[in-house]
C-alpha cells in the first residue's frame, strides 16, 4: 500500500487554505494546518473537517505556529516533513496594508524567505507553493497581464507579494528546491472574507433582504477585477506542484468586470430592482494608490496543466449571494 502523501498549509483558516484542505483530504493525503495562535478561535471555515474543536483526525492535523518565527517553522516542518507546502499564510487585505505596511510585509512577504530557508534546512526535497497575486502588477503595463508582464505594485501588500514571488524564484535557481508561484488573480467564493468587496456586497444584500441592514458603503465601483472560483483555483495550484519541473503561472478567467457590475448582478441574483437606493460610495474605502485594471492571460496554464476555469462573472455572483442569503435563513429561486 503506498504511502500518503502529506502536505503543509499556512493560512489554513482562511478561504485559499480551507479549500485546499478539502481538496487534498479528497485526493487521499494527509494534510497538517499551521493555525496562528490567539485568544479566539477563527477556524469557521475548517470546523466540517474536525467537529468545530480543534482536534486531530487519522489525516488531518493542525499545528500552532507563527509565520514570523524562523524556529517555530523549522519545527514544525521536523515533525510533519511534508512532500508538498502550500503558503497561504499573510496579511491579504490590499486596502487594510496601508494601515499596516511593516506588518504586511513581515507577514505576507518575509514570512516566505523565512519558510523557503526553513525548507532549505530540513526538507529540500518538499515541493513549495508560493501564493502569488495579481496585485503585483498593479499599474499594469500591458492588458492582458501574463507570466512576463513586469511587476508595478501599488499597495505594501503587492510589494510585499513581490518580494515573496522573487524569493520563490531565488531558492528555485539557487538550491535546485521546487518552488512555484501562482499568480492568481481574484478568486472568490461563500468563504471570502467579509471585508472583501464581493463579500461585503453579498453579505451585505442578505442582511438588506433579512431586514438587518438599509446600506452598502463602497469604495471605487470604476476598478476592473478578474474574479474566478476560488476551489478551481486550489485545483490550479495543487496542478502546479504535480509537474516534472517547477514554473510559474498566472491563474484567471480573462474575463474583467468592473465593481459596478458585480453590484447589479448580485442585486439582480436577489431580485432588488434598483441597486442605487442601497449603495453609497464611502471615500474612506478608496485607496491611496488604485488599481484600476487586472485581467489574466491563464494560456500556459491550460496548456501545460490542463487547467480553464469552469465558473464565471455570473454563476460566482449567484453562488455567494444565495449562500449569504442562506445564512440568513432567506432561500432565493433559481
Amino acid at each position: 500500500m503506498a504511502q500518503k502523501k502529506k502536505a503543509l498549509i499556512t493560512g489554513i483558516t482562511g478561504q485559499d487554505g480551507s479549500y485546499m484542505a478539502d481538496f487534498l483530504l479528497a485526493k487521499g493525503y494527509e494534510v497538517h494546518g499551521l493555525v496562528r495562535r490567539s485568544s479566539s478561535f477563527n477556524t469557521g471555515r475548517i470546523d466540517h473537517l474536525y467537529g468545530g474543536t480543534v482536534q486531530e483526525t487519522k489525516d488531518f492535523f493542525m499545528h500552532y505556529g507563527d509565520l514570523t518565527d524562523t524556529n517555530s517553522l523549522i519545527h514544525i516542518i521536523d515533525k510533519c516533513r511534508p512532500d508538498e507546502v502550500y503558503h497561504f499564510g499573510a496579511q491579504s487585505h490590499v486596502r487594510i496594508s496601508f494601515d499596516i505596511p511593516e506588518s504586511t510585509a513581515q507577514i505576507t512577504g518575509v514570512s516566505t524567505l523565512k519558510l523557503l530557508e526553513a525548507l532549505r534546512i530540513v526538507s529540500p526535497k518538499t515541493k513549495f507553493y508560493q501564493a502569488s497575486s495579481s496585485e503585483m502588477f498593479g499599474k499594469a503595463r500591458e492588458i492582458p497581464q501574463k507570466e512576463t508582464t513586469p511587476f508595478y505594485p501599488r499597495s505594501p501588500y503587492g510589494i510585499a507579494k513581490v518580494f515573496a514571488y522573487w524569493t520563490a524564484v531565488n531558492y528555485r535557481e539557487a538550491y535546485g528546491m521546487f518552488a512555484c508561484n501562482g499568480i492568481l488573480f481574484n478568486h472568490e467564493s461563500p468563504r471570502r472574507g467579509e471585508n472583501f468587496v464581493t463579500r461585503k456586497i453579498t453579505t451585505g444584500i442578505a442582511k438588506i433582504l433579512a431586514g438587518k441592514q438599509k446600506k452598502i458603503y463602497l469604495g471605487n465601483l470604476d476598478a476592473k477585477r478578474d474574479w474566478g472560483y476560488a476551489p478551481e483555483y486550489m485545483d490550479a495550484a495543487w496542478r502546479m506542484l504535480q509537474q516534472p519541473e517547477p514554473d510559474d503561472y498566472v491563474i484567471a478567467t480573462g474575463e474583467t468586470h468592473t465593481v459596478r457590475e458585480f453590484v447589479e448582478e448580485a442585486f439582480r441574483v436577489a431580485g432588488i430592482a434598483d441597486w442605487k437606493n442601497y449603495i453609497e460610495v464611502d471615500p474612506r474605502y478608496y485607496r491611496p494608490a488604485e488599481v484600476d485594471v487586472l485581467i489574466g492571460d491563464a494560456t500556459k496554464a491550460k496548456q501545460k496543466l490542463g487547467w480553464e476555469p469552469k465558473v464565471k462573472f455570473k454563476e460566482l455572483a449567484e453562488i455567494m449571494v444565495k449562500a449569504d442569503c442562506k445564512k440568513q435563513g432567506i432561500e432565493l429561486k433559481s
